[in-house]
């Protein structure tokens, strides 16, 4: 397996892989061609030195994981570096061969690396596959968090 940095390139197979699961169906909007939204983002991203859109390709050069990782500094902490994981997901052929504990130690390895204190996540209450994931990974369920979403 590969780790590399997303290109502007892989952006249909990284939205591909975002929309197939139960609740990315629900707020993806996986067309091809791309809504315009996607290449704004994905240039935002690409330009801030403090985001990692991460793609993993197999032997055959095939992207069959992603995962976005950001490096949030802050006052608290004496001034620390917390690194956040999100939008992970392994190509629905591929899942249950460990892709995804390798993304997550590569994950925490680069963050350590870049001097974060600690990795953080949030996941979907409807996700109970994914919280058992995380905790067999060492994270604990040690906050409780709260969003409010715009319309």
């Amino acid at each position: 397996m590969t780790y590399r940095k997303a290109r502007k390139e892989d952006l249909i197979e990284i939205v591909r892989l975002l929309a197939n699961d139960k609740l990315g169906k629900l707020r993806e909007d996986f067309k091809i061609p791309l809504a315009q939204k996607y290449y704004d983002a994905f240039q935002n991203i690409d330009e801030d030195p403090n985001q990692e859109l991460i793609v993993v390709e197999n032997s055959e050069n095939e992207i069959i994981g992603t995962m976005q990782l950001s490096f949030i500094q802050y006052l608290t902490y004496q001034g620390g570096i917390r690194a956040q994981i999100e939008a992970v997901r392994v190509r629905e052929d591929q899942r249950g061969k460990g892709i995804g504990e390798h993304l997550f130690k590569w994950a925490i390895q680069n963050a350590q690396q870049k001097g974060a204190h600690l990795v953080q996540l949030t996941t979907d209450k409807k996700r109970p596959e994914s919280i058992h994931f995380y905790e067999k990974l060492g994270f604990k369920a040690s906050h409780e968090g709260m969003k409010l979403h715009f319309k």
